[in-house]
């Protein structure tokens, strides 16, 4: 088997292994009328820039962390209350550039539809956080449709397989030995191919996972960020 594996592969491997759990939404119920989101567009500080693409950062965020935060917020019922629950979720699939920067807002966009919308919602809890994915990310591939992108994305995201979440919550954890239980749970993916990161108290909040330009998981670059491996985090744990 290579260093670099597909993420298909990965996931076929991933299922035979014991003590691993997927990525999906431990409960999900999408509601009968879904909101619509607002345009997002770029501005100043996030100008549209077209750029060609060297490799892709598919990120997932922990929501219960996300809920501790921002559970009251109005946009964040559906993902933090009623009897919906979620481990990890999806953020996006996201274009990388050959430097430091990255493509984004490549090209105008409508919304997206209803059914786009009540196909990705399990995976990314948000109908406003679809929209900017597509509008920012997205449309940055060339020949992507919404349908196709969330298709990517959501199967990419959908194949991983993760620790036991409940027992690492339970005391502090350093983020390379976070990335080193995700990479155990999925043959192929290495802790060098992920960078983990936290909020400023300290706790996980996002994962990113480093992919070449035909989306095989492939060692994270530099300059891309995260935390130090050695650097503590607390996990909050599944409500």
């Amino acid at each position: 088997m290579t260093k670099a594996i597909s993420w298909a592969v990965a996931a076929m491997v991933a299922l035979a292994a014991p003590g691993v759990a997927s990525a999906q939404a431990l409960s999900c119920a999408i509601p009968t009328d879904v909101p619509r989101p607002r345009p997002d567009l770029p501005t100043a500080s996030q100008p549209a820039r077209r750029l060609p693409i060297g490799s892709y950062t598919l990120a997932i965020s922990w929501s219960p962390e996300y809920c501790r935060s921002n559970g009251d917020r109005p946009g964040a019922r559906f993902q933090c209350g009623s009897n919906n629950r979620f481990g990890f979720v999806l953020h996006g699939l996201w274009p990388d550039g050959v430097g430091k920067d990255w493509p984004q807002y490549c090209r105008a966009t409508p919304l997206l539809s209803r059914q786009v919308i009540r196909r990705t919602l399990c995976a990314t809890p948000s109908p406003q956080l679809l929209q900017h994915e597509w509008s920012k990310h997205g449309t940055c591939m060339a020949g992507y449709t919404p349908e196709r992108y969330f298709g990517r994305s959501t199967a990419m995201f959908r194949a991983l397989r993760f620790p036991d979440m409940t027992r690492l919550a339970q005391a502090p954890i350093t983020a390379g030995r976070l990335a080193e239980a995700i990479a155990a749970a999925n043959p192929g993916l290495r802790a060098d191919m992920m960078r983990v990161t936290g909020t400023r108290g300290g706790a996980l909040d996002e994962v990113w996972l480093c992919t070449d330009k035909r989306f095989r998981y492939a060692r994270c670059p530099g300059h891309q960020g995260g935390l130090d491996p050695s650097a503590r985090i607390t996990i909050a744990a599944l409500r």
